[in-house]
């Protein structure tokens, strides 16, 4: 997984030659390059949000290129910047190096020094962005309440929230397991105006099919064997407030049957006797399958569904959305920083790279675990944070991260290239030339079905 950092270097040389042959050497390496022929013109351009480095000679009229690195670090201390140096001048080139500076070349230098100089950069570069990102999500979550994410995934979810959570209406939650849907639960009641009412939570999975209806209906006493006493079942305990019914698709087929009359008349029988009682509730459902896949298939009621379904949210799941792991992860490692009463360590490089780079299968759960053990200490018991250094080369690595991140975009995209090029930002031309280096066919992404959000 990759975040979508460009590749992007801004390159300062009033020497149009060198400037030029420069230019295409980084092109060649599969980086946007930004030419600049004076410091000005690049201090015009650039700003504290430029998410890539900056390669600059020292020696130029006006403002020079040390001159130019002490501005850019006033603007951004994090900002990579390399000096280009002739002989005379590595002295100062090292000065500037203690002074924050990430490198310099000495000239004349080969094509594939500067590639390498660059790309170490654009790894630090990648790295503090990450680390940015983390600092910015007390902000974040305080903008977006418990329903935290950047993506324009999660900031549709949390207005499709904030409009219905007044409608008394149910609602039935879909995703994958931790990604939350018990969360958006809980947020859809708090948000209502049944927020002073009991908030009931069943797992059906969790029941053995055999006490499923006693504790959704209740059950008088004697009503089978082992019921010493009358029970009120959790239907009828969440009368006047909401019903969450997490991980239905696992409800068996008997119980789906006694659940739709509850949906349709809002009324129930206890086992044990024919008296009808009324309810007055608020149903949530959640499903990590799809469940009109499973209603076409038979193996949920359609009744059911239908009556379950007068509002569907569907939660993609982390590694549809990368851009929210950093800000997710901040929030868990606050709360476990205040859970185990320590203080939020700093990110090693491996905790970096491993939030940048895994899929996250386990979703926000599997996230929250995680920043719980960072906080302990035990993040080297994580097999990715724990191996070492992989043997290939980092512009190897970087191709690889380059590779995925197309072909993840072309797929949520279904190969519409205008649509890829927004989300990359950068230029058609590039795009190509990038499809061609990586072998990367948009046909295969057409053919494709790219999957639903609801």
């Amino acid at each position: 997984m990759m975040t979508k950092d460009a590749k992007i270097v801004a390159f300062v040389d009033d020497d149009e030659q060198i400037r030029t042959a420069n230019v295409q050497a980084l092109q060649l390496a599969g980086y946007e390059v930004k030419p600049f022929g004076s410091a000005e013109a690049a201090l015009r351009a650039l700003d504290a949000d430029f998410p890539g480095v900056v390669v600059t000679d020292v020696r130029m009229p006006v403002m020079d290129g040390h001159q130019l690195f002490q501005r850019l670090l006033r603007m951004d201390r994090d900002l990579p910047v390399i000096l280009v140096t002739g002989h005379g001048d590595i002295s100062e080139a090292v000065q500037a190096m203690q002074d924050g500076a990430h490198d310099f070349l000495a000239k004349p230098y080969p094509a594939e020094r500067l590639v390498q100089a660059v790309g170490r950069a654009m790894e630090k570069r990648r790295l503090s962005l990450a680390d940015r990102r983390v600092r910015a999500a007390t902000a974040e979550r305080e903008e977006a309440g418990p329903l935290i994410g950047v993506s324009a995934a999660m900031a549709q979810l949390r207005a499709t929230v904030r409009q219905i959570a007044e409608a008394d209406v149910d609602v039935l939650i879909e995703g994958e397991t931790g990604v939350g849907k018990g969360l958006v639960a809980r947020t859809l009641h708090t948000l209502s105006s049944r927020r002073r009412q009991p908030f009931v939570a069943v797992s059906c999975a969790a029941l053995p099919e055999s006490l499923i209806e006693s504790e959704l209906f209740g059950h008088e006493l004697g009503a089978f064997n082992g019921a010493m006493r009358k029970r009120i079942g959790r239907i009828e305990s969440a009368d006047g407030g909401a019903l969450f019914l997490d991980d239905i698709d696992s409800m068996p087929r008997a119980a789906q049957g006694k659940l739709l009359r509850v949906l349709e008349e809002r009324e129930i029988t206890p086992l044990g006797t024919n008296e009808v009682r009324c309810v007055n509730l608020r149903v949530y459902a959640a499903s990590r399958l799809d469940l009109a896949a499973e209603a076409n298939a038979g193996g949920f009621r359609a009744d059911l569904f239908y009556r379950l379904n007068p509002i569907r949210l569907k939660i993609p799941p982390l590694r549809e959305r990368p851009e929210d792991v950093l800000v997710l992860f901040g929030h868990f490692l606050r709360e476990a920083a205040r859970r185990y009463r320590r203080e939020p360590p700093p990110l090693s490089d491996a905790v970096r790279r491993r939030l940048i780079e895994h899929d996250w299968p386990g979703n926000a759960r599997e996230l929250s675990h995680f920043a719980g053990q960072v906080v302990l200490g035990f993040e080297g018991a994580m097999p990715e944070a724990a191996a070492a250094e992989p043997a290939e080369s980092l512009p190897d690595r970087m191709d690889a991260f380059e590779t995925q991140l197309i072909e993840d975009t072309l797929a949520s995209v279904k190969g519409d290239v205008r649509a890829a090029l927004e989300i990359l930002r950068i230029p058609r031309k590039t795009f190509y030339d990038k499809l061609r280096r990586h072998g990367i066919s948009i046909d295969g992404f057409r053919r494709r079905q790219a999957p639903a959000l609801a």
